[in-house]
């Protein structure tokens, strides 16, 4: 078999094992990760490359952030004081979803999820709301928010590139034309129809379980050692935010976070490795190996020119446009948006060229599809993260999630033809 062959075979019983769960699903992502190495699809250094990746220093160093902030009860005080001005679940939802898109917007969305899951949790442990109904809309309004402007997610940065062979570009906002009306469109959706289909078995039980000794304990904690857990917060915040003034990478500002939190005693050394999600760094380093493999072999790209084949030579724009809205939508659920993008953008701009279409509308296409990451906890980092402090099962996803890339799409359907025509008269 070739490499791309087996690779498929890889991604076929990686989709079957995480949608039947028969296995914990670190323990499949492991099971491809080891098997793509042994069959020699990947080198042994690039099959367990993911461990050492920046997205997973990045979520080892805020979960130790996030643990301070619940080691020393400010998570509390802080879900304590949200949840005053949210009278119901749905209301709170909402709230969550629209300062998720807007902070994604202008910071990276791991970041931006990164942060705002211990404020999550404190909420959910405050209040009466299960977490498991407001952690996944948090964590798809931050890839929704993504496409807000030219930095709010790499993808964009990938595609613009592309297009800058053609000597064209996209306005900085401009990619906002479509992410702003979508996000809107999502938003309602949770509001009105996906907050029905959040699953609701994890509630105060389960709260009270894992929160109990936390409650007890943290009004010994000493204030200093609240407001210094806070502080490193919005420090590390606002060094994602001005990153590219300060020369520091997102997650070397959160590993000096978590450093000043342990070195000053905020957080034990013990309670810091407690802290660390270990199925989600074991869950993403091995899904990344899957996405490295579809890249590397061609896999994913044979996927995407077999399906695009299918058009014929001179396809209906309408139907071009919704082949690559479903094809990005996808790929992207099981190889990161800016991977996807990466493939689909050259792809995207050689059927432009040979169709006479507009770049500017095809690559606009890619960007609003590789953004659908909505239905696998391996989509996007954020997704990952949420996984375990949700309890959430990979069913619950597709189940929120499918809905969602459903609207996107009828959304895009509807923008994209009136904001970037394929063939602009």
């Amino acid at each position: 078999m070739t490499p791309s062959a087996i690779t498929l075979c890889f991604l076929v019983f990686a989709i079957i094992m995480f949608a039947w769960e028969k296995l914990p699903l670190a323990v499949t992502a492991m099971v491809v990760s080891v098997g793509l190495a042994l069959t020699g699809v990947l080198p042994t250094r690039d099959a367990f490359m993911g461990f050492v990746d920046t997205n997973v220093i990045l979520f080892v160093a805020m979960f130790v952030i996030g643990g301070a902030l619940f080691e020393t009860g400010m998570a509390n005080k802080i879900g304590g004081i949200v949840s005053r001005f949210a009278s119901s679940e749905r209301k709170l939802m909402v709230v969550l979803m629209v300062i998720t898109g807007v902070m994604s917007g202008v910071l990276s969305n791991t970041g931006t999820a990164a942060i705002l899951i211990p404020v999550i949790l404190g909420i959910s442990a405050k209040s009466d709301f299960a977490r498991s109904r407001l952690l996944m809309p948090m964590a798809f309004a931050s890839t929704l928010g993504g496409n807000l402007s030219l930095i709010g997610s790499p993808n964009n940065l990938v595609v613009q590139g592309v297009l800058s062979q053609t000597g064209e570009k996209f306005g900085f906002f401009e990619y906002g034309e479509i992410g702003l009306p979508v996000l809107v469109f999502g938003i309602l959706y949770f509001a009105f129809i996906g907050y029905r289909l959040l699953p609701s078995n994890l509630n105060l039980h389960v709260n009270e379980e894992e929160y109990q000794a936390y409650h007890n304990h943290h009004n010994h904690i000493p204030k200093w050692k609240q407001w210094l857990s806070l502080a490193v917060l919005i420090g590390t915040l606002m060094a994602m935010v001005f990153e590219d003034f300060i020369g520091v990478k997102l997650y070397l500002s959160a590993c000096v976070g978590a450093l000043i939190l342990v070195i000053m005693r905020v957080i034990t050394e013990k309670q810091a490795y407690q802290a660390i999600d270990s199925q989600v760094v074991f869950l993403f380093a091995g899904t990344l190996a899957l996405a490295n493999a579809l890249q590397t072999t061609g896999a994913g790209a044979q996927i995407a020119h077999t399906i695009l084949g299918w058009l014929g030579a001179h396809p209906n724009s309408y139907l071009l446009l919704f082949t690559i809205l479903v094809l990005s939508c996808l790929l992207t659920n099981f190889m990161s948006n800016t991977a996807t993008a990466a493939l689909l953008a050259p792809i995207g701009l050689s059927i432009a060229n040979s169709l006479g279409a507009d770049p500017r509308a095809v690559l606009m296409a890619v960007v609003v599809g590789s953004s659908c990451a909505f239905a696998t906890p391996i989509g996007t980092p954020a997704n990952t993260m949420i996984l375990s402090v949700g309890h959430y099962r990979f069913a619950d996803y597709a189940k929120a999630g499918v809905p969602l890339i459903i609207v996107t799409i009828a959304a895009a359907m509807i923008l994209l033809p009136i904001l970037f025509p394929f063939f602009p008269s």
